[in-house]
C-alpha cells in the first residue's frame, strides 16, 4: 500500500476534516444532526478518495469522483451559511477557502494523471506550427 499522509493533498482534507468536525460541534440541535453530519460525511468521503486514487493503478476515475466530493462539500457549506448554523462568517470563510485549496490540488493532481495516462508519445495537434 502506498504512503499518502506525505501528500499536501491529503494533509489539507485531513485538516479540513478536523476542522468540519470541531465547527459542527457549534451547531444547533437541529443543523447539527442534518447538515453537519452530511458536512462531516462528505470531509471524511474525501480523505477516503484521496487515500484511494493514491493506491490506485488509474487514479482519473477516482479523482473525478473526489472532484464531484468537493462539489457537494461546498454546496452544503453554501446551505449551511444560508441557514445561518454557522456561528460566524470567518467560519463559513475557512471552511470553504479549504475546500476550494483542495479543490485546486485535486484538479491539479487529475492533471497531472491525464498527461501521464495520453503519454509522451502524444502528438499536439497544431504546436510547432507556424
Amino acid at each position: 500500500m502506498a504512503k499518502y499522509e506525505h501528500l499536501p493533498i491529503y494533509r489539507s482534507a485531513f485538516e479540513y476534516l478536523i476542522y468540519c468536525e470541531n465547527t459542527v460541534k457549534g451547531f444547533s440541535r437541529y443543523h447539527k444532526y442534518t447538515h453537519g453530519s452530511d458536512l462531516r460525511n462528505t470531509a471524511r468521503e474525501m480523505v477516503k478518495l484521496i487515500i484511494r486514487a493514491n493506491n490506485s493503478r488509474i487514479k482519473t476515475s477516482v479523482l473525478e469522483d473526489l472532484r464531484i466530493c468537493l462539489e457537494e462539500s461546498k454546496l452544503i457549506l453554501r446551505i449551511c451559511k444560508e441557514l445561518k448554523a454557522f456561528k460566524n462568517f470567518q467560519s463559513f470563510e475557512i471552511a470553504i477557502n479549504q475546500v476550494t485549496n483542495i479543490s485546486r490540488q485535486a484538479e491539479g493532481w487529475l492533471k497531472s494523471m491525464r498527461q501521464k495516462e495520453s503519454g509522451p508519445n502524444s502528438v499536439c495537434v497544431g504546436v510547432g506550427r507556424t
